[in-house]
């Protein structure tokens, strides 16, 4: 039995339909892992990382500005 605990409360999914999967993080060797949420709290999960989302940004104005 595979233990799945919800993204967003941290908390232990007891109830299998409860579950549902919210996104899927690849893996640096071999197929990566599904994450999962409460079905409640499906919608307060970050898919995109913040550190990122900025990093891109900075780089998209940045070549706009150049006229990339």
């Amino acid at each position: 039995m595979t233990v799945r605990v919800c993204r967003a409360c941290d908390e232990v999914i007891t109830d299998p339909e409860d579950g549902v999967i919210v996104l899927h993080q690849q893996g640096n060797s071999g197929p990566g892992w599904d994450v999962y949420a409460h079905r409640d709290h499906a919608d307060d999960v970050d898919v995109i990382d913040p550190v990122l989302l900025r990093i891109m940004t900075r780089v998209l104005v940045s070549r706009h500005l150049r006229g990339v």
